[in-house]
């Protein structure tokens, strides 16, 4: 692994500590009147999400870790497992639905998602700002009940409830906003 310096922070940078992989959120170097210089940053743990302030000497060396950031497409679900491809080297891979945490409510079959590595763990996934999803069943809108803005719950085909308009009837496919959970728009 290369070291780095503090002088070579740059915010989105991971980094291997002791106490385990954090990506560096932000960084500030201060030079106090009396003393050596430090750098104060904030760091997030990497597996975990917890956010940690940390102070390091100024010119202190550590770990950098580099991130692999593959994009891999999902073929299927095996039990509780879920199998993507890797998309450019045709590789399988296994992931348990726990490693991919809430990522799993947007998936569906052949829909892609970008794994982050570090060596063979997964340690973060991402999956485009919005997906397009199927109805599975939703209670159908009453004749004259036409309440602007009026909302009622909506079961997708991943098992995901959201909340949608009146008009929306089972099998209609809609946009879902990932990060949020919240419905966009008819697809």
């Amino acid at each position: 692994m290369p070291q780095i310096a503090t002088a070579d922070f740059k915010n989105g940078m991971t980094l291997d500590l002791d106490d385990g992989l954090f990506s560096l959120v932000e960084f500030q170097h201060v030079k106090p009147g009396k003393g050596g210089a430090f750098v104060r940053t904030t760091l997030k743990n990497v597996r975990n999400g917890a956010v940690v302030e940390r102070t390091f000497r100024a010119g202190e060396r550590m770990e950098r870790a580099i991130i692999d950031k593959r994009e891999m497409q999902l073929l299927y679900r095996d039990g509780d497992d879920y199998v993507f491809m890797d998309n450019s080297t045709y590789d399988q891979l296994n992931v348990p639905s726990a490693t991919l945490g809430d990522v799993s409510r947007f998936l569906v079959d052949s829909s892609t998602a970008l794994l982050m590595m570090y060596g063979d763990e997964i340690v973060g996934v991402e999956v485009p700002a919005s997906v397009e999803l199927n109805v599975a069943e939703t209670e159908p809108g009453v004749q004259g009940d036409r309440v602007s803005g009026a909302k009622k719950p909506a079961t997708l085909e991943t098992g995901l409830v959201v909340q949608v308009p009146l008009f929306i009837e089972p099998g209609e496919r809609i946009k879902v906003d990932t990060r949020t959970g919240d419905f966009i728009s008819r697809a």
